[in-house]
């Protein structure tokens, strides 16, 4: 089971190290609370345990229909436009530790579900993962689980720290200016899942 552990430790580090929207918000929260990114792997928690669930008990196969897909992209797209537009118009706007973790948790959960690809990953890498894990039992599920958030909890709070410390030397510009660039990089993302998913869509 060692070597199983180790693999996915690997694997999952290789997903959730990838730039993308969690990445962005996390940097952005960050910057204002060094816990945010503790409050961000606990939003994207709470989307993917239940999915480990649906895929042990056999559902994930709906995650590769295409149709599935398509809706997911075009609101998880929109989603993340709004959110980055959000970023955008507050940059640099002072918000209470309270409100911003709480808002963390939720953009943790809005940007893993509204997430083609993180569901696409599931679908294929997460769910053979889970597959393998099965053949130590119910221990083996469970330690993978444990194992792959662990990645996600690690790396995100990493960027959060980092992010903070470098606001705290860099002063309110770099505030500012990493709230707009991560604000236009969701906003970016955003288009992009909706012009893919409708792109995937038969209009005849």
């Amino acid at each position: 089971m060692t070597g199983f552990l180790i693999e996915t430790v690997i694997i999952s580090l290789s997903g959730v190290m990838a730039p993308g929207a969690l990445s962005a918000v996390t940097i952005n929260h960050g910057m204002r609370n060094s816990r945010a990114g503790v409050s961000v792997a606990i939003g994207h928690g709470i989307v993917e345990v239940p999915l480990l669930i649906l895929i042990y008990y056999g559902v994930g196969a709906l995650m590769k229909i295409s149709g599935f897909q398509a809706t997911i992209g075009i609101i998880g797209g929109v989603l993340m436009a709004w959110m980055g537009v959000s970023i955008v118009r507050s940059s640099g706007t002072v918000v209470s530790k309270v409100k911003l973790e709480e808002s963390s948790v939720w953009a943790g959960v809005m940007l893993s579900a509204g997430n083609p690809y993180f569901l696409v990953w599931w679908a294929s890498v997460g769910s053979s993962l889970v597959i393998r894990s099965v053949e130590y039992g119910l221990v083996g599920v469970l330690l993978f689980g444990i194992c792959h958030w662990m990645c996600d909890l690690v790396w995100l709070w990493l960027l959060a720290f980092l992010a903070h410390r470098a606001s705290a030397s860099f002063g309110v510009t770099f505030v500012r200016v990493t709230s707009l660039v991560s604000g236009i990089f969701l906003l970016i993302i955003g288009f992009r899942f909706v012009y893919q998913a409708l792109s995937t869509i038969n209009w005849l």
